[in-house]
């Protein structure tokens, strides 16, 4: 799989790497990038022109903005040959139906800077996920004004930490500390996972981390030069007890998700019950609802099937 999670995969440089991958290795390629720099259909026309076997869509309204390219574009973009055998009028109607439950039930949650083009992610290159995300925090915190300021310190907080791969969990990481440095100026609000990051919790990183920001992050303490999961306890139990303690435990997914990331499932929980709250109550029942209905009914000591085929009230 060739994976572009940010969008920068430009249609030239996909039609080179399937060409050269397909004539020097007997596999199949698959094709994965997003919507975000405005790239993608170009991208996909071009892999599938060299040989691609599978590129990855999303269905309306689904798709595009930091999503994947819609099927229903790419379907029609690409030659009647190469086109793959779906029913479109089902797609057409799973998109209708989606559309609907978007309006109804997310649109609270939909970002119009999500939704579109930018082309500064050429620049930025921060991958769709971990775009919207940082959204969602300076929204939170009432500071989205600060979100061109936080694009440009991502770079600098990668560039910090050794080019760690921009995707989860190190996105994360990389992301909520870029947020810190430009509301608290700098480094003087570390989280927990960059001090862990740094410390060596999560491996090595691709390039070793400059003496000056590991004595900044972590000040006396010093790297590890262990493999971290040595110095982990089990708390596969503990995690479960927490969790069940705070009401938040529905499914054993819920216990990975809090050791993985335990700041971030914390809050993801807390929504979860928070939406729930929010649905209203259940309509109370009237007699129309007795339409099609059928009871039984007891008369002297004679019991009735009745069926309501209509209901009219008359006053």
């Amino acid at each position: 799989t060739i994976k572009d999670m940010a969008g920068l995969l430009d249609p030239w440089m996909a039609y080179e790497l399937v060409k050269e991958i397909k004539s020097e290795l007997k596999t199949k390629v698959n094709v994965h990038t997003h919507a975000t720099s405005g790239m993608a259909i170009a991208t996909y026309l071009k892999a599938v022109e060299a040989g691609a076997d599978y590129i990855d869509t999303a269905i309306s309204p689904l798709a595009f903005g930091t999503a994947q390219p819609g099927i229903q574009t790419t379907y029609h973009v690409l030659p009647e040959r190469d086109r793959p055998k779906v029913n479109m009028e089902i797609i057409h109607r799973i998109s209708k139906y989606l559309e609907k439950l978007l309006e109804e039930k997310y649109k609270d949650f939909l970002s119009i800077r999500t939704m579109g083009v930018d082309p500064n992610v050429l620049i930025h290159q921060i991958p769709g996920g971990m775009y919207s995300n940082l959204i969602k925090q300076l929204r939170d915190l009432k500071k989205l004004d600060k979100l061109d300021e936080v694009l440009e310190e991502v770079p600098r907080v990668r560039e910090d930490l050794g080019y760690p791969p921009l995707v989860t969990p190190t996105s994360q990481i990389v992301g909520i500390q870029a947020v810190f440095n430009v509301l608290f100026e700098g480094y003087k609000r570390i989280t927990k996972e960059t001090k862990d990051y740094v410390k060596g919790m999560y491996g090595r990183p691709p390039v070793p981390i400059r003496d000056e920001i590991v004595k900044l992050i972590l000040g006396e303490e010093k790297p590890i030069d262990v493999r971290p999961a040595d110095l982990l306890e089990p708390m596969l139990e503990r995690a479960k007890k927490e969790l069940e303690e705070k009401g938040y435990l529905e499914k054993e997914e819920d216990v990975l998700s809090y050791c993985i990331f335990p700041q971030v499932a914390l809050e993801f929980f807390e929504h979860r019950q928070k939406l729930r709250r929010k649905k209203s109550p259940k309509r109370a029942p009237t007699f129309y609802d007795l339409k099609g209905r059928t009871i039984k009914v007891k008369v002297n000591g004679k019991t009735y099937e009745v069926t309501f085929k209509d209901i009219e009230i008359i006053k």
